[in-house]
């Protein structure tokens, strides 16, 4: 049962999270990775103000 988990700076719609999410069980499934039954995909929102990087220094 594969968790795929991603981690990005909120300001997504809720919409593009679900196509995204599709198209990574598709892809799962289709490459024989895992069943799209078993996959699981996790979306955590970053605050902008959670979020630093080094390329912005």
């Amino acid at each position: 049962m594969p968790f795929v988990r991603i981690q990005l700076k909120e300001g997504r719609t809720a919409e593009q999270k679900e196509a995204l999410a599709q198209e990574i069980i598709k892809t799962m499934d289709a490459s024989k990775f895992a069943p799209k039954e078993s996959v699981s995909v996790i979306f955590e929102d970053m605050k902008q103000e959670d979020f630093y990087s080094g390329k912005n220094m």
